[in-house]
């Protein structure tokens, strides 16, 4: 280790483990590791196993306290700017400050943000946002997520639920329930559990030929058979597409991003996704913002670490 330099912790906080990163102050990632998530006794242990991981980290590298600059974490759950997560439920937690708390534990600044919203701050500075102030970050995995980037900046909101399109309403005739308790939201279509539900209902109703009927239908056989020309799969693709391209049309008309960046799972579809929601966004988009840029996210699982790390690192 140099012991000229600074260094900065980036976390990301998830339901099933913790990621970390140890970075240089200039953003280099200097190592990364996970621990599991402790979500017993209502997540009580999580903040000390956090603080315990990064202490024991910077013993390792030699780094005195005065070395550590920060440490910055993703949320799964809203956050508002000043630190305050207002719940986490698949933490167990109620409303906590987690930078207070866990600089407690720790003896570092700590800066936080919702989880989407930092990988999005990730993605823009190492990632596929280089270059670009403004960006939307869309991630299609279980659930739809997004992160809102304003001049270099995390949009937190009032209630730190700035970047939930997942649950914008896009169907209010829609009488199933989303997992937030409201119908009709965008990630009941455009999830990868939204494009199973389609592709299983479009099976169940059509007698069309499909590869889909010989295989586990997930989000990827779903995607993968479209690209091989399998009209059902299509069918399915263009159904989810056209949701998510409209939408992004009516979040351009508001934010007028220069990028939208799509991750997730679902995005390793690559062209065959990125493209056919593209043109639905041209069919519907504001004439001015028709040529907004679109480019899968780069940095995949380690988005993350690295927005948390920006967090400090860009104050």
């Amino acid at each position: 280790m140099n012991n000229n330099e600074s260094y900065v912790f980036g976390v990301d906080l998830g339901g099933t483990s913790i990621k970390m990163g140890l970075f240089t102050d200039s953003g280099e990632l200097v190592e990364k590791w996970a621990v599991p998530t402790d979500r017993s006794d209502n997540g009580a242990n999580i903040l000390g196993d956090i603080a315990k991981s990064v202490k024991s980290k910077a013993r390792e590298n030699n780094l005195d306290k005065e070395m550590i600059k920060g440490l910055g974490i993703g949320v799964p759950g809203p956050v508002l700017d000043n630190g305050k997560v207002l719940g986490c439920v698949n933490l167990g937690w109620d409303v906590i400050n987690i930078e207070k708390e866990l600089s407690k534990l720790t003896g570092y600044k700590v800066k936080s943000g919702n989880d989407a919203n930092v990988a999005a701050l990730g993605e823009l500075w190492h990632g596929a946002g280089i270059g670009y102030k403004n960006l939307v970050m869309v991630t299609l995995g279980t659930g739809v997520g997004g992160g809102i980037i304003l001049n270099h900046k995390i949009v937190y909101g009032s209630h730190g639920a700035g970047g939930e399109i997942g649950h914008a309403i896009i169907n209010i005739n829609e009488t199933e329930s989303c997992s937030c308790g409201n119908k009709g939201c965008l990630e009941q279509y455009c999830s990868a559990t939204g494009i199973v539900r389609r592709a299983n209902k479009v099976l169940a109703e059509s007698d069309k030929e499909s590869v889909l009927r010989n295989t586990e239908v997930d989000a990827k056989a779903v995607m993968d058979a479209a690209r091989d020309g399998d009209e059902l799969a299509c069918e399915v693709l263009h159904f989810v597409a056209a949701r998510l391209g409209r939408f992004l049309a009516n979040i351009a008309a508001v934010i007028d991003p220069q990028i939208f960046l799509i991750g997730g799972g679902v995005s390793k579809a690559g062209d065959i996704l990125i493209d056919t929601v593209r043109n639905y966004y041209r069919e519907f988009a504001f004439k001015f913002s028709k040529d907004t840029a679109f480019k899968p996210a780069k940095l995949g699982n380690d988005a993350g670490i690295y927005g948390g790390a920006m967090l400090i690192i860009k104050g």
